[in-house]
């Protein structure tokens, strides 16, 4: 198996890990939502920086579910952005 194809599967089960994860939470215990929110804004820059840029998707996930905005909109972004990442990260053959 190439190292590509091992990048490729991994990749697509972190991400799907963590969405599901964050599916959950949403389902059952939004607060939890919030708590990691806090301690991502706890880190320091740097840090925020680069796990911003490892889990992109997800984070921008839970900055939309911490805005104001209204909860229709917030769970429409949240849903479209976990398919559209899960989507685009599933493996696919060459």
């Amino acid at each position: 198996m190439a190292i590509n194809t091992l990048i490729n599967y991994g990749s697509f089960a972190i991400l799907s890990i963590l969405w599901l994860a964050f599916g959950a939470a949403l389902l059952f215990n939004q607060t939890i939502l919030d708590n990691i929110w806090q301690v991502f804004r706890a880190f320091p820059l740097i840090a925020q920086l680069g796990i911003g840029l490892l889990l992109l998707p997800v984070v921008v996930g839970l900055w939309i579910w911490q805005t104001p905005w209204p909860l229709w909109l917030r769970l429409i972004l949240v849903l479209g952005l976990g398919i559209a990442t899960v989507y685009t990260f599933f493996p696919k053959q060459a």
